[in-house]
């Protein structure tokens, strides 16, 4: 019979350790092997070993050398990561967006294709899906590279299994989009994951955007819905089951318009682009519900640059609704900056200064707690760009791929 701790497996130990070497290059690039055992902790000789293996893996490459005040000069290292791609994607209710990335971040390619996802039809939505991940992974490996993984956003609510319990923007319910695209893409060697969209996006800011290792971060998605994905102490907070960040569906006036979640007064029923493109835009409501987002918010745009009163009015007022929620999350989690995404983008100079003003009056804390707001600099597609970051995340924590056929 043992007692005490048990002894940590050497594997393990060693999957840590290449983690730690790369995570470092990864930050500190040109760095040498001296560099990494002064700043790590490691010695030089397991610094060496590791360093061997990564290059082998094709993860990390020397080129050239740097002149030390002492000694010989030291062969530099950087990131390669060349022969492998991350594939993200991001599922809307008028198009659907695909990035794919090297290790490195370095963008392989997007692509964005029309796509009906409000239909309400899921079995026709993963054929869609599924033959556009198809093509990009047929993309990739025509170049000679291996998957990592690939993640898709959805706008709804996603358990572990990869299933989409509620997607109200989409029409979606108990849809099992994980196993369903495995089975479509004939159960790829590499992960398929199926995440929030919101989620997704505030990997992205808080991996590459402008606020990147942002400790407390939010980003609000906006297309057919409004989600949040809030970092929170450097960690996504998703709730006991995954569930949360659903900011879209916080009532804030009980006897508001319907929102497509069934319940009144929603901000997303308030401030959400269909709603903001029904009322700015009241042209557009005996054509039915727009289908088509993109061009309907560059028309809001334009109406608002040119000084029409009700496009300003409309998105003054979905400004302090936007601010009304986004001071509920400062009183809860006091973020230091919200970041509006998607189509909020191309309207964040009219949302802007009404949700400020909003912000600061409904925070309890003074200056409201020091949360900034402002435009994401990823925009629309920010969902798709962490869905590939996801895949670069699980290396980073030790996930390592084998090394590449030659």
């Amino acid at each position: 019979m043992q007692t005490g701790a048990e002894p940590a497996d050497l594997a393990d130990v060693r999957a840590t350790n290449l983690a730690v070497v790369l995570r470092y290059v990864r930050a500190h690039a040109p760095c040498s092997r001296a560099d990494i055992a002064a700043s790590t902790g490691l010695n030089k000789a397991t610094v060496s070993s590791l360093v061997a293996d990564l290059i082998d893996r094709r993860l990390l490459r020397e080129t050239g050398l740097t002149e030390n005040r002492i000694g010989r000069p030291a062969t530099m290292l950087v990131l390669d990561g060349e022969p492998y791609a991350a594939i993200g994607i991001e599922v809307g209710a008028d198009q659907l967006t695909v990035v794919a990335v090297d290790l490195g971040g370095t963008e392989l390619l997007t692509w964005r294709r029309a796509f009906a996802g409000s239909g309400g039809i899921g079995t026709r939505a993963v054929s869609s899906i599924a033959t556009l991940a198809g093509r990009a992974i047929n993309r990739l490996a025509g170049q000679g590279r291996t998957i990592l993984g690939l993640t898709v956003g959805v706008p709804g609510l996603i358990d572990a299994a990869g299933t989409v319990r509620i997607a109200p923007s989409l029409g979606w319910r108990d849809l099992t989009l994980g196993a369903d695209l495995r089975r479509a893409l004939r159960e790829p060697a590499f992960d398929v994951v199926v995440d929030n969209d919101a989620n997704l996006a505030a990997l992205a800011e808080h991996r590459h955007g402008p606020y990147a290792g942002t400790a407390n971060l939010v980003h609000l998605t906006a297309s057919a819905g409004i989600g949040a994905g809030v970092v929170a102490d450097g960690r996504l907070l998703r709730g006991g089951r995954g569930f949360a960040g659903e900011i879209g569906h916080l009532c804030l006036d009980p006897t508001g318009p319907v929102c497509p979640c069934g319940r009144r007064g929603c901000l997303e029923a308030l401030a959400g682009i269909p709603a903001l493109i029904r009322r700015a835009l009241p042209d557009t409501t005996p054509d039915g519900p727009v289908a088509d987002y993109a061009p309907e918010v560059e028309r809001v745009r334009s109406r608002a640059r040119q000084g029409d009163r009700l496009a300003l009015d409309t998105l003054t007022e979905a400004g302090r609704h936007l601010g009304h929620g986004i001071a509920v999350l400062g009183n809860l989690v006091n973020p230091e900056v919200v970041l509006l995404g998607g189509y909020f983008v191309t309207l964040a100079p009219w949302l802007l200064p009404a949700a400020e003003t909003e912000l600061a009056a409904r925070t309890v804390a003074p200056d409201a707690g020091g949360t900034r707001l402002a435009a994401s600099a990823l925009g629309p597609g920010a969902a798709a760009v962490g869905g590939a970051a996801r895949a670069l995340a699980m290396v980073d924590a030790g996930r390592l791929p084998t090394a590449p056929p030659l």
